[in-house]
């Protein structure tokens, strides 16, 4: 069988204000064109299909447009819904578009109910998992400790059995949104720590011949049984060096996995360019980047007049602007933001904590503010599924 793997489409979201539907409309042509040129038997699309959980209607649209090109096709299509996706909205009507070849997977209790797929060597059993937050199917999965490895293993468990109780040779590919160890994550991509920990082991999917990967937004292989597809177009700078791709796959008779990666359109290409202002607008080097989407970092000791104006001069295309003084670290006059770089919620309260009282928090405090992170998120999944 040979399937066509994609995730994290985020329909309706622009970049630095740039809207890119249009964008997102030429990605579903291409696949669709992909699907019909490349003789793929199932497409599986897993997770983040909308970028937020109330998507405005030209999202909508052309999701409804996507499906329907797909489902004329008569090519199968299984999808998940992803962190960023209203599980309950994304839903409506599962079991109508299921007849149409549609199968949408939003429901956690559905999780060992497989969609078969026939072909001329028996069934490929694809496996819907959506995004599992921990605080919300902790009792659905019976857990003790709501975090994204237990839930995600008690999943994979139901799947497993499943599996063991089909006909010996029944192939499995199963369709997750999660964070799993050894990925490279971007900037944007939400955070989905619990407790301090956003990741899974790539073992909790042993057992099955592929797992498709929804979440993070570069294409990458973790082993040959296990891939992210990554997005179809970037949604930051830090994206610049990701080459946007879907995974075509081959499952063999015997369950083995070949992948192919297949390339997606470019609405214009990503550049970071970094010096003082002057230099950035008469560097020649820079001169394959002037129709680019640039994020330019001034190093100038004292912010410029006018610096995204004249910037724009060379750089059209340019959309974002950081100032980054080349000063010692321990300038007094160091950005607020640059001390904050790469920090989490969690560091940076530990950091308050120390500066105000003039000593950092124990580990019963430390434990105390990462359950406070973790209900505040909670609470906002709670709220966003209840729009």
């Amino acid at each position: 069988m040979r399937f066509l793997h994609t995730s994290d489409w985020h329909l309706g979201r622009s970049f630095h204000r740039v809207g890119m539907l249009g964008a997102q409309a030429e990605f579903i042509g291409h696949l669709v064109s992909t699907v019909r040129e490349r003789e793929v038997d199932a497409v599986v699309v897993s997770g983040d299909v909308y970028d937020r959980a109330v998507p405005p209607l030209s999202a909508v649209e052309l999701f409804d447009d996507a499906l329907h090109r797909l489902a004329d096709l008569g090519v199968p299509t299984v999808m998940i819904s992803g962190n960023h996706d209203s599980a309950r909205r994304l839903g409506v009507g599962a079991g109508l578009m299921g007849r149409a070849g549609i199968h949408l997977r939003t429901e956690p209790s559905a999780c060992g109910t497989p969609v078969l797929l026939p072909d001329a060597h028996g069934d490929v059993a694809f496996y819907g998992l959506p995004y599992l937050e921990p605080a919300l199917v902790r009792d659905e999965f019976g857990v003790e400790r709501a975090g994204h490895e237990t839930v995600l293993a008690a999943a994979m468990d139901r799947v497993r059995a499943d599996l063991a109780a089909r006909p010996a040779g029944t192939r499995s590919v199963v369709l997750a949104h999660a964070f799993v160890t050894g990925g490279e994550p971007s900037d944007s991509e939400r955070d989905i720590a619990v407790g301090g920990v956003a990741s899974v082991p790539a073992a909790v999917f042993d057992g099955v011949d592929y797992a498709a990967l929804g979440h993070l937004h570069g294409c990458q292989t973790l082993t040959d049984r296990v891939r992210y597809s990554g997005s179809p177009l970037p949604y930051s700078f830090s994206e610049a060096g990701h080459r946007k791709s879907m995974w075509l796959v081959d499952l063999a008779a015997d369950g083995s996995v070949t992948a192919e990666r297949v390339d997606c359109p470019v609405p214009r290409p990503l550049a970071r360019i970094r010096g003082t202002l002057e230099e950035l607008l008469a560097d020649p080097a820079l001169a394959p980047h002037e129709e680019a989407w640039v994020e330019a970092t001034l190093t100038d000791p004292v912010r410029p007049a006018d610096p995204m104006a004249r910037l724009a001069e060379r750089f059209p295309h340019a959309l974002a602007l950081v100032f980054d003084p080349d000063r010692p670290p321990d300038d007094p006059d160091v950005s607020y933001a640059r001390r904050l770089a790469g920090r989490d919620d969690q560091q940076i309260a530990e950091d308050f904590v120390a500066h105000v009282r003039g000593a950092g928090p124990d580990a019963h405090e430390r434990t105390v503010l990462r359950d406070a992170f973790d209900v505040v998120r909670a609470d906002e999944a709670v709220r966003e599924v209840a729009r």
